[in-house]
């Protein structure tokens, strides 16, 4: 054992054990610090990325809620316009009808008046034609004050009878 401690390397070797049992100390507890403060960093990053995910999950199901809804009163939307257009489709319908119905009537009405007025035409042409030939006919078989006081008589008779 003299040897030993007599030898050089042994002391190196001492002194290295030594140098590195204090700075093994100090680097361990430096690196252990290391790894701590990063590993706190990590462990707060999971943190914040567990919030951020439910935050994103919570966010995620309002959408689809709100989708949901949406699609929701879209198809009750749809189903409002079609049946305001069929009960508009079905006064118009109405409407048109009602106007058909007026037309005709005003057409008819139109016939009948015009119908009226060739009757009342034909009769008074008639009444103009009797006249003229019974003034011709009387004229010439009537003739003398008697005759003409006669005819006029007849005609003012007859006119009156016709209109």
């Amino acid at each position: 054992m003299e040897a030993m401690m007599s030898d050089p390397t042994f002391w190196v070797a001492v002194s290295f054990v030594i140098f590195m049992v204090f700075i093994g100390r100090k680097i361990g507890a430096a690196v252990a610090g290391m790894l701590d403060e990063h590993s706190a960093k990590i462990a707060k990053q999971i943190t914040e990325a567990k919030a951020l995910c439910d935050e994103s999950e919570s966010i995620l199901h309002d959408y689809q809620r709100k989708q949901r809804e949406a699609e929701g009163e879209a198809k009750a939307m749809i189903a409002q316009a079609n049946e305001d257009a069929q009960i508009l489709k079905t006064a118009a319908e109405a409407d048109i009808e009602a106007m058909i119905a007026r037309r005709t009537k005003v057409a008819t009405d139109k016939i009948h008046q015009a119908e009226a007025t060739a009757v009342k035409e034909v009769r008074a042409a008639a009444v103009d034609v009797a006249i003229q030939a019974a003034t011709e006919v009387l004229g010439t078989s009537m003739q003398g004050k008697a005759g003409k006081a006669m005819t006029e008589k007849a005609i003012a008779d007859v006119g009156a009878k016709l209109h």
